[in-house]
C-alpha cells in the first residue's frame, strides 16, 4: 500500500492542488478529515440506526479512573477524564464520526494565505451552565493558559508554535511562530477545553462549569460523575438523554458483568478474549472501528541500557507481533512497525514491522556488550485491556534471544503518575493523534512534555520542524516518511500493534451508524451524539 492510499482523495486534491489552491483549503469552513471512515464493522446488528429520542439516563462504565484525577486541563489524564470533559466542555473544534473535523464553538476558521495567522469566530448562541455568555474573551483565556515560556501544561508543547492567542471582537485571533497548517486539528486535543473567565481574564479551572452537552451535579474523582442535561446547550440536534453517569469501572470483568446485568447502557472496551460471548449476548451490541490506539513498550534512552541503539534494536527483534495480534487482540488490529503513526492517519507510510528474529536479537546484544540481559518491565491493564498479557507474552519470546524479562503488574490506580514516565521499561498506550504532526511533537520530539522514552533524535527534530511549516504535501509527505523511518529503526518505542476500538453497548442504544475511533466511545461524543431507541 504506498502513501497515496492511506489519505482520502478528497484530502489528496486539497494537499497537492487538483483543483483547490492551498489557499482554498486554508480558508475552509469546515476542512475535509484526514484518516479513513470509522464505522462500525464486523458486528451483526451494531450500525442499525433509528430515529432519535429525548430521554432516560445513559449509564457508562469507563476504565482508567483514579483517586487523584483533577478537571484542570494542565495536567495529564487518561480516558475517564478524557470522557468527562467531552461531556460537560466544550471545544472549538469537534472530531465527527467519520473523523474529519468541523467548527463547534466555533462558528468557522479562516487562515492567511501563509498559515500565519488565523482567525476562529465564536459562536453566539454559546452559554455555560452557570448561565454565563461565552465570549471570545472565555476562549482567548483558555487557550493562553497553556501557553507561555516554561508552561508546565501538557498541552504546552501542542501549542509551542503559537505566538499569541487574543479576543478581537466576537472572534479570536491565532497568530503562529511559523505556517501552522494543522492548527484547527491540534484544537480538539482533549486538554484543550474552555472555561469562563473571570474579570482579571484568568480561568478557575477547579470550578465544574463549561459548555458541554451535560451539567456535573455530583463528582467523586476515581468513583463516579452524574450529569444533567445542559438546558440551553448550543445544538439543539443533540444531547437526547435526560441525565449521565459516568461510573468508573477499572476492573474489565466488572464491565462486562455490568453491561451484561443492565447495570450499565454502554462500556468503553473490553477484554477481547470475551468479544465473540458478548456479541452473542441478547441485548448486546458491539462496535469496532480502526484507530491510531497503539501499544507501546517504551524504553527510557536515557539510562542504560536502553540509551545503546543496539540494545533497542535487539529488544524489537525480540517480539513476536503476529502472535501478539492473536493472543493478546484475538485478531482486531493491524501490526505495528514501532512508528506511532497508523494506517488510518495521513501521511503513513507502510514500514516492514521488525521481524521476530532471536538470533539477529542475540547477535545484536553481544555487538552491544550485553549478552544475558536481564530487564524489568511494568505494565498494568489501565494502560489498555491485555497491557499485562502484552508484556508477559513479550516475556515468552524474549527469553528465546536470551533476554530474561521481569513483569512487574502495577497497581491501576495512579499508575500514571506512579510508574509511567518513572520507571525504565512499561507498558503505555496512546490513543493516536489525527495528524503526525500532532502525534510527533506531543510525544517524539526531543524536547516534548510527554517525551516518554526520553529518545532525543537531532534529524528527527530537524525534520520535525521543516514539517510543521512545510506547505507542500508532498514534501510534506517525504518529511514525514522519514520521520517514521527513524522512529522505527532507532527510537524508543516498541509499537507492536494498532488497537481496533471495541465498545459495547446495550441494544436499546442508538447512534446513527459510524462512530469516530480517534477516542474510545465516539471519541468522547456518544453523550452527545446517541440515544435510546426505546
Amino acid at each position: 500500500m504506498n502513501n497515496r492510499d492511506t489519505i482520502p482523495n478528497s484530502m489528496m486534491q486539497l494537499l497537492h492542488g487538483s483543483g483547490v489552491d492551498r489557499r482554498q483549503f486554508l480558508k475552509s469552513a469546515a476542512i475535509v478529515g484526514f484518516g479513513a471512515t470509522a464505522g462500525a464493522v464486523g458486528w451483526p446488528g451494531s450500525s442499525r440506526a433509528v430515529a432519535p429520542r429525548r430521554g432516560g439516563t445513559f449509564r457508562v462504565g469507563i476504565h482508567d479512573a483514579n483517586t487523584t484525577d483533577n478537571v484542570d486541563p494542565a495536567t495529564p489524564f487518561g480516558i475517564f477524564m478524557t470522557q468527562l470533559n467531552c461531556a460537560f466542555r466544550g471545544y472549538l473544534v469537534e472530531i465527527n464520526p467519520d473523523n474529519s473535523i468541523s467548527p463547534d464553538l466555533a462558528e468557522k476558521w479562516e487562515a492567511s494565505s501563509d498559515a500565519l495567522t488565523w482567525t476562529f469566530p465564536i459562536r453566539k448562541s454559546v452559554v455555560f451552565h452557570s448561565g454565563k455568555t461565552l465570549t471570545a474573551r472565555d476562549v482567548a483565556a483558555s487557550l493562553q493558559y497553556h501557553l507561555g515560556e516554561g508552561n508546565k501544561s501538557a498541552a504546552a508543547t501542542q501549542l509551542a508554535d503559537v505566538e499569541s492567542v487574543r479576543a478581537d471582537g466576537d472572534a479570536i485571533v491565532v497568530v503562529c511562530k511559523r505556517p501552522f497548517a494543522d492548527l484547527p486539528y491540534f484544537l480538539t486535543d482533549k486538554q484543550l477545553v474552555i472555561g469562563p473567565s473571570d474579570e482579571s481574564g484568568k480561568v478557575d479551572w477547579t470550578g465544574l462549569d463549561g459548555t458541554g452537552p451535560y451539567r456535573i451535579t455530583r463528582h467523586e474523582p476515581g468513583v463516579t460523575t452524574e450529569l444533567v442535561r445542559h438546558a440551553n446547550y448550543h445544538k439543539p440536534d443533540r444531547a437526547w438523554f435526560d441525565a449521565v453517569q459516568l461510573i468508573a469501572m477499572n476492573d474489565g470483568n466488572a464491565r462486562i458483568g455490568a453491561i451484561r446485568s443492565g447495570a450499565v447502557d454502554a462500556i468503553s472496551e473490553f477484554d477481547l478474549r470475551f468479544a465473540p460471548q458478548l456479541a452473542a449476548s441478547p441485548g448486546i451490541l458491539i462496535d469496532e472501528t480502526a484507530s491510531g490506539a497503539h501499544a507501546c513498550l517504551a524504553m527510557d534512552c536515557s539510562v542504560a541500557p536502553f540509551n545503546n541503539s543496539d540494545v533497542r534494536l535487539a529488544l524489537k527483534h525480540a517480539v513476536n507481533r503476529n502472535e501478539m495480534i492473536d493472543k493478546v487482540l484475538r485478531g482486531h488490529g493491524t501490526l505495528g512497525s514501532d512508528n506511532p503513526i497508523g494506517p488510518i492517519t495521513p501521511f503513513h507510510v507502510n514500514i516492514s514491522p521488525v521481524e521476530y528474529d532471536p538470533e539477529k536479537s542475540r547477535s545484536l546484544l553481544k555487538k552491544a556488550g550485553f549478552e544475558g540481559l536481564k530487564v524489568t518491565l511494568s505494565a498494568a491493564d489501565i494502560a489498555f485491556v491485555g497491557a499485562v498479557d502484552t508484556a508477559l507474552l513479550f516475556k515468552e519470546t524474549a527469553r528465546a534471544a536470551g533476554v530474561e524479562v521481569e513483569v512487574v503488574r502495577e497497581a491501576d490506580d495512579a499508575y500514571w503518575s506512579n510508574v509511567w514516565m518513572k520507571r525504565p521499561f512499561f507498558v503505555s498506550q496512546w490513543g493516536g493523534r489525527p495528524t503526525p504532526d500532532a502525534m510527533f511533537s506531543l510525544v517524539y520530539a526531543g524536547d516534548a512534555a510527554w517525551n516518554e522514552t526520553r529518545w532525543r533524535n537531532s534529524r528527527f527534530d530537524t525534520l520535525l520542524n521543516q514539517a510543521k511549516g512545510e506547505l507542500d504535501g508532498q514534501r510534506r509527505t517525504a518529511l514525514y516518511g522519514e520521520m517514521q523511518r527513524i522512529c522505527s529503526e532507532d527510537g524508543g518505542a516498541i509499537i507492536p500493534f494498532f488497537r481496533n476500538r471495541l465498545s459495547a453497548r446495550r441494544s436499546n442504544v442508538a447512534h446513527a451508524g459510524s462512530v469516530s475511533g480517534v477516542w474510545e466511545l465516539d471519541g468522547g461524543r456518544s453523550f452527545e451524539r446517541w440515544w435510546f431507541s426505546e
